[in-house]
This record gives structure tokens, C-alpha cells and sequence, in this order.
């Protein structure tokens, strides 16, 4: 298994500091405001790698952090009128609800920045203590140039370097690169007592604390979104290695920018597309899919057809997985290529070629009238692993729905929702045949608003949940 470690810019072999295990720290979400497209895809990326590492048989310890007190985040909760607090908490609730949605599983630990102040306090002592950080009027700022590997993530040269994003110049620094580590209280914002006055922690602080404290020194990947490159993940390496002495991460992957009409989709540009309306217009395993269908380090352009695209080419997923159930072992030379692709840095475009080959050879196979029960295993090992999972086929939450259309038909209700539905189906198809197209258009409207297919086929009206 080979991964690109932006450290470096070189592929390289994938070997875990503990063999058997997989230690992962991924910089989760910001939680000034609702999630936008961008965010999802840098959760089903890093999900699927988990996933896939998982399937091929190591245990994964995915740690993925809120950052819950920022310069953004106050300055969004003080626009807005409400408490930080109160804010954040509404905020990270509404990312866990809509990456649940796209399949995203739950972080092993998900450590919030607010209840890691103590670690983070010890963190910055040390550094100080080693030379590596001073106090500056109830502020702390890590010395760059007292750190010698500085620049080795980002490439950049300390002598070269101007002030990148959140690194601001001030008077109080002793050198214009160094970036703040602990910050003193300002009015109207959070704080927390502390041995250089009341305060709160610095945003690079956060994940360094977080993520030693969880996985330890020289955990496996540390994962993020590229525009984390610099400063915040160079800032992260410098303070831990110099605090440790120990190396702080081996591999360290990026996923590149979703964008819109040529730029960057992020909240500081206004260029955003609403993650929850995405799903819930064109189906979460739909937007999963158009992430999945570009490389997670190549930049993504969105656009409405894409997504369009990626919501048929999802129907057609599900159509092969209605026709049959999967029997027998899945094909291994077919495994065999999903798993070359997937180990050449988690090639997903070439792995999701792979998934609908299947489907087309199953296909073939289901209409010359012949047994693709090995097919459909293949398909569901595959479409398992890529977090693909057909809809909710669960109609319990329907059964009134159900039971007060039936009572407007005048139909008799099933023993479950399930019969329900093929009474209702029988129903239209008997007011089709007298051509009662009214009642035929509102058994058909009607189960469309409860998010039932109904499918005419030369053998009868079928149905499936969309």
C-alpha cells in the first residue's frame, strides 16, 4: 500500500508505527457557521480511507477534533448575538447530523478544544521552559526561528516567509512568524485561567495537544484539508517535535479544495453551497459519490450536473442491488483490482470504475436470465467498503402515512407497511385499467412525498424507497 506524504511529496510505502493498528488524527470543522460542500468532502474522504484500512484488516483508531473556540467562531457568536457556547454546540451538532447522512462514521473520539485546555496549558509550559516560547503581556507566541525543521511540511523557507493566514504581525512578538500560542483576554470573549493571566488557547495549539494525547508521538496519519498546509499544520509539527523531541506524525495527508466557478469554496470568500441542501437535493449517497468520483488530491470543481450525474449514476447502483441477492464469494480477480486501486493512494475514481463494471457485468448476466448472485457479493464487498449504502429500506415511520392514504382509497390496510404498499400498488394499477388517472396520479404523488419509487415494468408496477 503506497500513500503521498505531503511531508516529503513522495509516495511511500505504508507501514504503521504498531504493526496491526492504525493510529489517524484528522483536523476536524471550525463551528462558526452551517457546513458547506467543502466540508463534506475532506469527512468521506478521510472516511473512506478509514473504512478501507478497516476492511483490510487493521484496527483503526480515528480521532477527529471540534474546534470549538476560535477567532471565527467569536466573532460569529458576537455578530449573531448569542452566547459562544451556544453557538459552537448548535454548530457541531448540525456537522455530526449531516456527515451521519453521507455515511460518514463516528469518529472513535471526536475531543473538543474546550475541554482540552489543561493539555494544552502543559504543552506551552514545556515550551517555554525549553526556549521554544515566550510571554509576551499575558500572551504566548512559539519563537519559528528557535525551531530549525520549520518549513519542511510547506516547503517554504523561514527567510522567505511573510505572514500567511491567521499569523498576524504585532508589536508584542519578537519576530513577525511567531504565532501565538495562548492568547490574552479581550472583552466579551471566552477565557480560562492560566499562569500568564486569563485567556484562551491559540487555534495551532489545539490539534498538537489533542492528538498527542490521544495517539502519542509518531501516530500514523494526520489528515486535513490542503489549505491546512500552511500555517496551521507546519505550526502543529514545529510546536509538538520541539516540545517532545520526538518525530509527531508519519504520513501526512491533504485533500484538495472543492471549487465554485474557479475558486475556492470557503466561508471566507462567500463562496459556499449548503452541505445539508446538496443532500437533501440530490441524495446523500449521490453527493458522496461525486466526492468519490475524483482523486481526494485533486481539485474538485462543483457544479449542479455533476451532482445530477452522480444521483443517476446512484439509481443505477441500486437498480443491480434490487434485482438479486448476492450469494457465493465475491469474484477475487475483481477484488484484486479494487484493491490495486485502493492501495495506490486510495485511488477511488479507479475504484468506483471497478464497482460499476460490476454492475454492468451483472447486469448482463440478470437479463440473458442467468444466477449474478456472485455479482451482487462482489458489488456489496465493494459498495461496502466505499461507504455506499442503499436507502433505508425501514417503513415503520410510514406505517401512517400508509394508513391514512389507505383509508382515503378506501383500501385495506396490510399486516405491514410493506403489504400496505403492494395493496395501494394493486389499487392504482385497477384505477389505470378504468383509466382513473386522477387516483392513479395520487397513489403515485402521494408515495413519492414518502420517498417511495414506483417503477412500471412490463410485469407489474415495483416500487423502492428513493
Amino acid at each position: 500500500m503506497r500513500v503521498f506524504n505531503t511531508l516529503g511529496r513522495t509516495y511511500e510505502e505504508f507501514v504503521p508505527r504498531d504493526p496491526g493498528k492504525v493510529s489517524m488524527y484528522v483536523c476536524g470543522p471550525t463551528v462558526q457557521s452551517e457546513p458547506h460542500v467543502g466540508h463534506g468532502r475532506f469527512a468521506v474522504a478521510f472516511d473512506v480511507v478509514r473504512r478501507y484500512l478497516m476492511w483490510r484488516g487493521f484496527d483503526v483508531t480515528y480521532v477527529q477534533n471540534v474546534t470549538d473556540v476560535e477567532d471565527k467562531i467569536i466573532a460569529s457568536a458576537q455578530e449573531q448575538g448569542v452566547p459562544v457556547e451556544e453557538l459552537a454546540v448548535r454548530m457541531a451538532e448540525t456537522f455530526t447530523e449531516v456527515f451521519a447522512k453521507l455515511g460518514v462514521l463516528e469518529p472513535d473520539v471526536e475531543p473538543k478544544a474546550t475541554e482540552h485546555i489543561s493539555q494544552m496549558q502543559a504543552m506551552i509550559r514545556t515550551l517555554i521552559e525549553r526556549g521554544h516560547a515566550y510571554e509576551s503581556d499575558g500572551d504566548v507566541y512559539f519563537s519559528v526561528r528557535s525551531f530549525p525543521g520549520y518549513g519542511k511540511l510547506s516547503g517554504h523557507r523561514v527567510d522567505e516567509l511573510i505572514s500567511g493566514a491567521r499569523v498576524e504581525p504585532d508589536e508584542r512578538k519578537r519576530d513577525p512568524l511567531d504565532f501565538a500560542l495562548w492568547k490574552a483576554m479581550k472583552p466579551g470573549e471566552p477565557w480560562w485561567r492560566s499562569p500568564w493571566g486569563r485567556g484562551r488557547p491559540g487555534w495551532h495549539i489545539e490539534c498538537s495537544a489533542m492528538s498527542l494525547e490521544y495517539l502519542g508521538n509518531g501516530f500514523d496519519i494526520h489528515a486535513g484539508g490542503s489549505d491546512l498546509i500552511f500555517p496551521h499544520h507546519e505550526n502543529e509539527i514545529a510546536q509538538s517535535e520541539a516540545a517532545t523531541d520526538a518525530r509527531f506524525a508519519r504520513y501526512w495527508l491533504h485533500n484538495e479544495m472543492i471549487n465554485l466557478g474557479g475558486e475556492k469554496m470557503a466561508k471566507s470568500t462567500g463562496h459556499v453551497i449548503d452541505l445539508a441542501d446538496a443532500v437533501e437535493r440530490f441524495s446523500p449517497m449521490a453527493v458522496r459519490l461525486f466526492y468519490l468520483r475524483a482523486h481526494y488530491r485533486t481539485p474538485q470543481e462543483y457544479s449542479e450536473k455533476l451532482l445530477a450525474d452522480a444521483k443517476s449514476a446512484v439509481e443505477r447502483l441500486w437498480a443491480f442491488h434490487r434485482r438479486g441477492t448476492p450469494s457465493g464469494e465475491p469474484n477475487p480477480e475483481v477484488i484484486d483490482c479494487f484493491v490495486e486501486a485502493m492501495d495506490d493512494d486510495f485511488n477511488t475514481p479507479e475504484a468506483v470504475s471497478v464497482l460499476f463494471e460490476v454492475v454492468r457485468e451483472g447486469n448482463r448476466v440478470l437479463d440473458a436470465g442467468g444466477d449474478a448472485g456472485r455479482h451482487l457479493a462482489t458489488f456489496a464487498t465493494i459498495a461496502g467498503v466505499l461507504g455506499l449504502s442503499p436507502p433505508d429500506t425501514d417503513l415503520d415511520g410510514l406505517a401512517v402515512r400508509l394508513a391514512e392514504l389507505a383509508k382515503l382509497l378506501g383500501v385495506a390496510l396490510g399486516v405491514t407497511p410493506e403489504a400496505t404498499i403492494e395493496r395501494l400498488l394493486e389499487a392504482r394499477a385497477e384505477a389505470r385499467s378504468r383509466k382513473d388517472w386522477a387516483t392513479a396520479d395520487t397513489i403515485r404523488d402521494r408515495f413519492g412525498e414518502m420517498g417511495i419509487v414506483i417503477e412500471d415494468t412490463a410485469d407489474g408496477a415495483r416500487w423502492h424507497r428513493d
